[in-house]
């Protein structure tokens, strides 16, 4: 069993999982179970920066529109149905086009009711993911700038097929080749968030402490997001992200999180010699906790 007890607004908060054997896990507020877990996202916003999210930058598009989806459905509850909506009815085309190629037979009427579930969702997602974008840019793009002190311009592009065509026409097009491949090749499930330094993309053209920086900056963008849209301060946690970065840029990073627009922070890292002079220039109430063998005492 996992407790967390939470101020949120002006009430008090617990959460708990906890697996019995020969249960299923279960999920509670407030010593009621969730009758579904997808109630809980959102409620309790949380930003996380890890050396594994360098996978947003060198992974497959995959990974950055789960960055994208995983923003929008911390406060857009419609988002995150309609996501569940669209990917199961994508499940239900791509076996039915299996299924075609199997039997040596097609059924256009059939086909066409996956078609119009795609459609509607689809539509919807790709607007959301637009707007989320479009104001993610400017605030991302000021927080690299603060960090690197001005030296480096950077840009992201969302890429989507719906951007130049309609996602009804798309399908059309595309029909063939679906039936060939036995999979929808078209679609928001396709999207991508596109990264640049300069004119260049940062996959290709970044050093290690531009591509750390341009996460920092892209979790950061994230975090006052969620915070004007849901009128809460995420818990901010930040896990081990000072390696690779030169002194200028640690000292830029100190002074954004130690402002007043953030919340709670945890922080961790390997070495406490770095740590205590990180915290030294934050200048605002801590704990340090140690932890050795999973056991954790307060320093």
């Amino acid at each position: 069993m996992l407790n967390g007890r939470y101020r949120r607004l002006d009430s008090d908060e617990t959460i708990s999982v906890g697996l019995k054997k020969g249960q299923k896990k279960q999920f509670k507020r407030n010593s009621k179970v969730y009758k579904k877990l997808a109630n809980h996202i959102g409620l309790l916003p949380l930003v996380m920066i890890t050396p594994s999210d360098v996978n947003l930058i060198l992974g497959g598009s995959d990974e950055r529109r789960k960055f994208m989806d995983g923003v929008i459905s911390q406060y857009n509850n419609n988002y995150l149905a309609d996501l569940l909506k669209y990917n199961r009815a994508l499940l239900q085309r791509n076996n039915l086009l299996k299924h075609f190629a199997a039997e040596r037979n097609f059924d256009a009427e059939l086909l066409s009711i996956w078609d119009m579930q795609l459609i509607e969702y689809g539509v919807r997602i790709y607007e959301q993911r637009t707007k989320f974008v479009e104001k993610l840019i400017p605030v991302f793009q000021h927080y690299y700038s603060f960090i690197s002190q001005g030296n480096e311009n950077v840009s992201l592009v969302h890429h989507s097929s719906l951007n130049e065509e309609s996602f009804e026409n798309l399908l059309k097009e595309s029909l063939q080749k679906d039936r060939k491949a036995q999979y929808t090749t078209q679609g928001i499930h396709k999207d991508d968030l596109i990264y640049y330094i300069g004119d260049f993309p940062i996959k290709k053209m970044g050093s290690q402490g531009q591509k750390k920086t341009y996460l920092v900056a892209l979790k950061l963008a994230q975090f006052d997001f969620i915070k004007e849209i849901s009128g809460l301060k995420p818990i901010l946690l930040l896990d081990d992200v000072f390696d690779k970065f030169d002194q200028h840029r640690v000292e830029q990073i100190v002074k954004v999180v130690a402002g007043e627009q953030f919340g709670q922070i945890f922080l961790t890292d390997t070495n406490r010699e770095h740590l205590d002079s990180i915290i030294k220039k934050m200048k605002t109430d801590y704990r340090i906790f140690n932890v050795d063998s999973g056991k954790v005492e307060m320093a």
